[in-house]
């Protein structure tokens, strides 16, 4: 992760990943980008532990890889997104080459570091925070997003994100598929059956108002206190945790990346 990171946030922050796929999918083109793929290969229902080693290695390598690694991972991912494209039945035109789309994707993942932090960490340093967001346009420029293109600052950001706001709208279509997957519908039965309520209420209290809004997720302020005992009794926990545990999942990825390519087996 970016030397600014403290490694407390790495575990809490897998506690945040549906809200963070809902943020990211509000944006109707990569929405409707996810919903309608035709990689099978990359299809969270059909194939939960591939789709979510890719993701976590997305995030490690990103943040932690080589240059040559994200190069590598950059090819193996362009060999997926280049069968992402809308057609002629879509509602929305799409391309998951849209570096513009791209952008919004890894400003979402930003944020939720952002979140993140502010739930767990105590980064209080204006310096430090700028140095972590700094590192964090590795999210983005892994892929197409150019230098350029990520906010100057943090203040930046701010505005981008403000105006960004406007594009966001969930369909019914797009609406329905995160419900399940805040619902761990990608889960066997007894699974989703067991956790799947509990994940639907974290996700709810980790989005921001605005995509709760849009995903009709209703939310109280005795939802707001008991989320916020939960958070306290999570904090606790991996406070007493030690730091190998609690990078053991973004260094397990990078470590199964590196054998990947040592043996010229597939990364995406």
């Amino acid at each position: 992760m970016p030397s600014g990171v403290d490694d407390s946030v790495l575990g809490a922050g897998l506690l945040a990943g549906a809200a963070n796929v809902i943020m990211q999918l509000s944006r109707p083109g990569v929405g409707h980008g996810v919903v309608e793929s035709r990689v099978d290969s990359g299809n969270l229902f059909k194939r939960p532990v591939k789709r979510t080693r890719t993701t976590i290695t997305y995030l490690a390598v990103a943040l932690q890889g080589t240059d040559e690694e994200r190069a590598a991972f950059r090819r193996a991912v362009n060999r997926q997104h280049a069968q992402v494209r809308s057609t002629e039945r879509s509602p929305v035109s799409y391309n998951a080459f849209d570096p513009d789309l791209q952008l919004w994707v890894a400003a979402c993942l930003y944020k939720g570091v952002e979140d993140i932090y502010r739930l767990f960490g105590d980064i209080t340093d204006p310096d430090a925070l700028e140095e972590v967001y700094r590192e964090s346009a590795a999210l983005g420029t892994t892929l197409q997003v150019r230098e350029d293109m990520w906010p100057a600052d943090r203040a930046e950001f701010e505005r981008y994100w403000t105006e960004q706001l406007d594009n966001v709208h969930i369909d019914d279509t797009v609406r329905d598929f995160l419900h399940d997957v805040a619902a761990l519908k990608f889960l066997p039965a007894p699974l989703s059956t067991a956790f799947g309520g509990f994940n639907v209420f974290m996700t709810t209290g980790f989005l921001p108002p605005r995509f709760r809004e849009e995903m009709r997720l209703p939310w109280t302020e005795k939802d707001q206190a008991r989320f916020d005992r939960i958070i306290r009794v999570v904090a606790a926990v991996q406070n007493l945790t030690p730091r190998p545990l609690r990078r053991l999942p973004y260094d397990l990825a990078l470590w199964d990346l590196r054998q990947r390519m040592r043996r010229g087996m597939p990364l995406a």
